[in-house]
């Protein structure tokens, strides 16, 4: 098993980065909070998880240990495959995700591209209690009441940008860092600035 990839970093897509090690490139699929950690750089350790299938041998990489063990953790939710757990990392950070389940919060959940509200709940059923023991949840919890207040603002700002025809995971994080940056800036503002983002 590959627990890690260390090497150069020689292509990087939003999806997709290709990591040199020793003469290999390898072909790793990345979530947005990944690609935004690694772009730019040269050198890269990318923590891995490989899916082997009859029809295919797909290797999914992460910036952090934390970011794969929720991915290992959505993927055991029935319904939920590879791409649709890095489509849901790619829409939330790890912390924002575990506030999202701790919260109970399948409405956010549910803005992600191909989640619908009965898995949003089972995503939240099957993971409430296991989330609490991963140790991400604590660096959320500080988060969940500047959260709470910034939902609303959040699904406007990103059902506007959708109306205005960006795509949905790269809307909700640049929604997402905005919020972050600017805890209370109304969703007019949060909308001007994520136009001169994406």
């Amino acid at each position: 098993m590959i627990e890690y990839i260390k090497g150069e970093l020689v292509d990087a897509t939003p999806a997709w980065v290709v990591v040199e090690c020793n003469g290999l490139g390898y072909g790793i699929n990345v979530s947005l909070n990944t690609y935004s950690a690694v772009q730019g750089k040269k050198e890269v350790k990318l923590y891995i998880y490989e899916a082997i299938r009859e029809d295919a041998y797909v290797l999914y990489g992460f910036a952090t240990r934390q970011e794969r063990e929720l991915f290992l953790l959505l993927i055991s939710v029935s319904g939920i495959g590879g791409n649709t757990a890095r489509m849901i990392l790619s829409a939330l950070s790890p912390s924002e995700l575990c506030n999202v389940i701790g919260s109970g919060n399948d409405k956010l959940l549910k803005t992600v591209k191909g989640i619908g509200l009965k898995t949003a709940q089972r995503i939240i059923v099957e993971l409430k209690d296991k989330i609490a023991v991963t140790g991400i949840e604590s660096a959320a919890t500080v988060k969940s009441v500047a959260v709470a207040a910034n939902t609303e603002i959040y699904e406007e700002a990103v059902a506007a940008l959708a109306m205005l025809g960006f795509a949905q995971a790269p809307s909700q994080k640049v929604t997402a860092q905005i919020l972050k940056e600017e805890p209370d800036a109304p969703v007019e503002k949060v909308i001007k600035l994520a136009l001169k983002r994406l």
